[in-house]
Parts: structure tokens; C-alpha cells; sequence
């Protein structure tokens, strides 16, 4: 199971825009045709409202709630929380659900690093898989947030990656392809305990800074395996 967490706002209690959703439906159309042998179900969450909100932190709240409909709906199976922008925060924080086994965070919003206020919590990342994806060129959230996250977490759980892509915007448009082959193989291989792509192999064994600012290559996926 993937449940798709899309972008969000900082602070809002407006419904969500139906913009965000849109922009996950190529994801998740990706990842529902390369697993769909193998019965890889893919759904949206709706959040209730499309602001973070502080300590409410409302959309990883709904992704919590999406997790555990899973186990109600469907019962014990593997879930992996992929969420881009605010929605990669939200996966981040809900990967404590015991139902997730993996983490794909595309983008993800997180907070200027502030002396006052709690660092982003990564203990609930350990025993999970954690791709982070992030373009360089990203004007909406600092890449180098990420980096420092992944770091963060590298320190108490190995399985932990991120690529960056070189000169991409934060909707990582200008190499989508590569972008959309990435996160299937991440996705795949997590949700169904396959072996990964080298490169993605590669960035989950190297030691920071090298897997935590692995480039994603131009033509990412036209060689792997079918």
C-alpha cells in the first residue's frame, strides 16, 4: 500500500486545494502501474484541512489516521507514506505507524532550524526505509534542510538516503522522469523487500555525505530491470 500525502501550507484551515491533489496523481500512476503485478494498491490521502498548523501539525495527524485505516480496511500489510512538499514533512513525522515500513519524501517542507523551538523528529524513522528526494534549485523549502534531517537521521537508522536533483525546482518538473523511476524503485523495493537499483543501494550503504547528496542521474531508469 502507498498512501500519497500532497503539498500543503504552513498555517490554514481551508479545505485543501484541489491543485495539490492533482499534482500527486502522476506519482501515483507510476507507482500503481509498476506494481501493479504484484498488488500494489495506491491511495490519496484527503486531509481534513490543508494547513500544518503548528503544533496540531494536522496533516501528519491525517496521515496517522490514513495509516491506521489501512490496517482496519485491509489488514497487515506494508505501508509506505510518500508525500511531496508539506506532505513529505507529514510522512516524515507519521512513519512511526507501526504499519509503515517506508518513508519517500519528495521535497518536503520542513522548518527553519530555530535555537527556540524542537528539532524535526526523526526517531520514529528507525527500522523504516527513508528516501528523500530534493532539487537543488528548490526556492520553496531549503534543500539543505533535508540534507540536515537525513543527517539527523543517518545517525540512528542506516537505511536512510537522499538524492539530490541537480538544478530542479521543488516540483522537480525539469527531470520528472528520473524523478518518477526513482521512487518506484525505492517504492517496490521497500513495500516488496526487492533487492534496490544500484545507485539506490549505493546511497542507503554510503556513509554521509555521500548517500545523503547522491545526484540523481540524467536517464535514471531506462536500464533497470523490467
Amino acid at each position: 500500500m502507498v498512501l500519497l500525502l500532497p503539498d500543503g501550507e504552513p498555517e490554514s484551515v481551508r479545505r485543501p486545494s484541489p491543485l495539490s491533489y492533482a499534482a500527486t496523481l502522476p506519482l501515483g500512476r507510476a507507482l500503481a502501474r509498476a506494481g501493479r503485478a504484484d498488488g500494489l494498491v495506491v491511495h490519496s490521502v484527503r486531509y481534513r484541512c490543508r494547513g500544518w498548523n503548528g503544533p496540531d501539525a494536522h496533516l501528519a495527524a491525517d496521515a496517522s489516521w490514513a495509516a491506521e485505516e489501512v490496517v482496519r480496511r485491509y489488514g497487515d500489510v506494508p505501508v509506505c507514506l510518500a508525500g511531496h512538499g508539506m506532505g513529505g514533512r507529514a510522512a516524515l513525522h507519521a512513519a512511526g505507524h507501526p504499519a509503515v515500513n517506508s518513508v519517500l519524501a519528495m521535497a518536503p517542507w520542513l522548518p527553519e532550524d530555530d535555537v527556540a523551538a524542537a528539532p524535526e523528529p526523526v526517531r520514529q524513522l528507525a527500522g523504516r526505509q527513508v528516501l528523500i528526494v530534493h532539487g537543488t534549485n528548490d526556492a520553496r523549502t531549503d534543500p539543505e534542510l533535508s540534507y540536515r534531517l537525513a543527517e539527523r537521521a543517518k545517525k540512528s537508522n542506516r537505511d536512510t538516503c537522499r538524492f539530490e536533483v541537480h538544478s530542479d525546482g521543488h516540483a522537480l518538473r525539469q527531470h520528472h522522469g528520473e524523478v518518477l523511476a526513482l521512487a518506484a524503485d525505492f517504492v517496490l523495493g521497500a513495500v516488496f523487500t526487492r533487492s534496490y537499483a544500484r545507485p539506490v543501494a549505493d546511497a542507503l550503504a554510503a556513509p554521509p555525505p555521500l548517500g545523503l547528496r547522491m545526484p540523481l542521474a540524467a536517464g535514471f531508469g531506462r536500464s533497470l530491470r523490467h
